[in-house]
């Protein structure tokens, strides 16, 4: 055995305050009754290169109206059915719709996280659910403290009688439709990019009502009246929406942590991924902030995560005047990131959460992530693979293509190499890194004990040692936790470093920790490892093979999540997981022979 580090609105929300009421709403209620017949739709999916499942339609969007946000719905009656000269579709409410943003608040994974924290320290509930819905319940959050819509005082926000979740409350609608239209166009272009707007603190004009209230876009030249009458926002042009600051207010998340008393002892940096980049050859600086197809160095969050369009002349809103300009350099709303496991646990379960998107639209956007964690994710290179006497020695370079580190986002992620070596009888005579059934790892001392994990290596020489690129938490007592109230540092991060990283330099919020941090080929853009296999008397020629892998939630997560399974949210979610394709991603893939 190898030693390894241990430690043990009411429905409709307000009612809504036209200014201008007539023509504009009556157009407004003939679309809407368009809209629930077009956007129920089943998608022409193709489910049959992800997973064989029974279609569901979805639920229709949102239409609810409280002082400061409107619902995704009428936002979608005119941005939806929207394609570029070669008719591909760029509907804005049909890409969104069947992303992790839309469904921020649906979340089952999520939803049963909440409700842990909470159980586990009950005194500290309305500090973790406000720190939790302010980036998934945006909406809700930003107005409840605007107006007192929701000044729930001892009261739950989250969950319960008086919680969001509860179709009957107030603002259910605003918080279940996620991080949506009216909030990201919303916010301001003050203060981005630093501490005053991170961990949710993304500036929003609450003061001015409709139709004065500004909603931002790229493009100069809006349609104004046609907006300030029909949702009741005056258009503006705002080059925050395609600037990666705007992504840094939640995607730069700060949350507490306590220590073995219950008191709380400080911040963690739970995910850094703006501060990753800023450290990168990524990084676009303030002084060359671009405008939507403008050239410059860098690259930008809505890059990858929001590609252009492939060709121009895309009429962003279908009700347009026909002398409206069509526009160039389109954002299509994919939002894609890695988390294919839950996209797969939303298209598995559209109807039990009650989703706006198809089964057919979330596997699409299941193929768009694929598509996204093997282009933009990883890449392998066998540098060397030779026989010197009865030894074999591979050495594999690995590639972070991403922006940010590699798994990126919350510390539940991990990616890892499997790699293998066969016979000229194609008998297996190596293998480190096989992946299990349920998500689990041959050979991960983490699987195998949640308070143990795989330390870094730089030459493995043993099938039971694993190369995993991952964060690993710990509490203030240095023991490993997935609580993230507890969580006070990490123990472990070597996540594959973006292009230009500098670890040397790098702040302590994004640092490496761990066997990684002085390892000489554990660099920005990648890691090179080497394996040394005994050989014995194989028969030739021997032929490698090595994959990269990915899983966006591991095991152990899992495990010790489920440790609260009598509360309802987390019993569901148990529910959901067992039934969900545990397998992980193949991101990227080598081969060599050695005669």
């Amino acid at each position: 055995m190898k030693s390894m580090p241990r430690g043990d609105l009411r429905r409709s929300g307000k009612a809504a305050r036209s200014s201008q009421p007539g023509r504009g709403m009556m157009i407004m209620a003939i679309l809407v009754l368009i809209s629930l017949a077009v956007e129920t739709a089943p998608a022409n999916g193709v489910g049959d290169e992800v997973r064989a499942i029974s279609p569901h339609p979805g639920r229709p969007l949102t239409f609810f109206t409280t002082r400061n946000f409107t619902g995704s719905g009428r936002c979608g009656l005119c941005h939806s059915l929207l394609a570029d000269k070669l008719g591909n579709n760029l509907s804005i409410s049909d890409h969104w719709r069947s992303t992790m943003m839309a469904n921020a608040a649906r979340d089952p994974l999520w939803q049963a996280k909440v409700a842990s924290e909470v159980a586990r320290h009950p005194s500290l509930q309305k500090v973790i659910e406000a720190k939790c819905v302010t980036c998934h319940m945006p909406m809700a959050w930003t107005q409840a403290r605007a107006t007192g819509e929701g000044d729930y005082g001892d009261r739950a926000i989250f969950s319960g009688k008086t919680g969001w979740l509860d179709p009957e409350a107030d603002l259910h609608q605003a918080a279940m439709d996620g991080v949506s239209c009216t909030l990201c166009h919303q916010i301001l272009d003050q203060d981005l990019g630093t501490d005053a707007t991170f961990s949710g603190k993304f500036p929003i004009d609450t003061l001015v009502a409709g139709p004065d209230r500004s909603i931002f876009g790229p493009f100069r030249d809006p349609l104004v009246e046609t907006m300030r009458t029909s949702v009741e926002f005056t258009p503006k042009f705002g080059a925050q929406v395609n600037d990666s600051r705007l992504c840094a207010t939640c995607h730069t998340l700060y949350t507490p942590f306590v220590d073995r008393e219950g008191k709380v002892a400080g911040e963690f940096p739970e995910q850094t991924v703006y501060l990753e980049w800023q450290h990168s050859a990524y990084y676009v600086s303030p002084a060359d902030r671009r405008e939507i197809g403008q050239p410059g160095p860098g690259r930008l969050c809505q890059e990858c995560h929001m590609p252009h369009s492939e060709t121009g002349e895309v009429m962003i809103a279908r009700y347009a005047p026909p002398e409206t300009e069509k526009r160039d350099h389109f954002s299509m709303h994919h939002f894609v990131g890695g988390n294919v496991f839950m996209l797969g646990m939303l298209r598995d379960n559209v109807s039990g959460l009650g989703l706006t998107a198809s089964t057919g639209k979330l596997e699409k956007t299941m193929e768009r992530t694929l598509r996204q964690l093997r282009d933009n994710g990883g890449g392998l290179t066998i540098l060397e693979a030779r026989r010197r006497r009865d030894t074999l020695q591979v050495v594999v370079q690995v590639e972070n293509k991403a922006g940010h580190k590699f798994p990126g986002g919350i510390p539940i992620r991990r990616a890892w190499l499997h790699v293998t070596v066969t016979d000229g009888a194609g008998g297996v005579i190596f293998e480190s890194g096989r992946p299990l059934a349920d998500g689990l790892i041959e050979g991960n001392g983490n699987d195998e004990n949640s308070a143990a994990f795989e330390p870094h290596y730089e030459v493995i020489t043993d099938p039971g040692q694993v190369q995993i690129y991952e964060a690993i938490m710990a509490d203030t007592d240095d023991a490993v936790t997935y609580t993230l109230l507890r969580a006070a540092r990490y123990i472990k991060d070597n996540r594959l470093l973006p292009r230009g990283f500098d670890k040397a330099t790098a702040p302590p919020d994004v640092a490496v920790y761990g066997g990684a941090a002085t390892d000489e080929d554990f660099v920005g853009g990648g890691d090179r490892i080497a394996y040394m296999v005994p050989l014995g008397d194989p028969v030739g020629p021997l032929t490698v093979r090595a994959e990269l892998l990915f899983s966006a939630v591991t095991p152990a997560f899992v495990r010790d999540l489920a440790r609260d399974r009598n509360l309802a949210l987390v019993n569901r979610f148990d529910h959901m997981y067992e039934g969900t394709d545990k397998s992980p991603v193949i991101v990227a893939t080598a081969g060599a022979t050695v005669q």
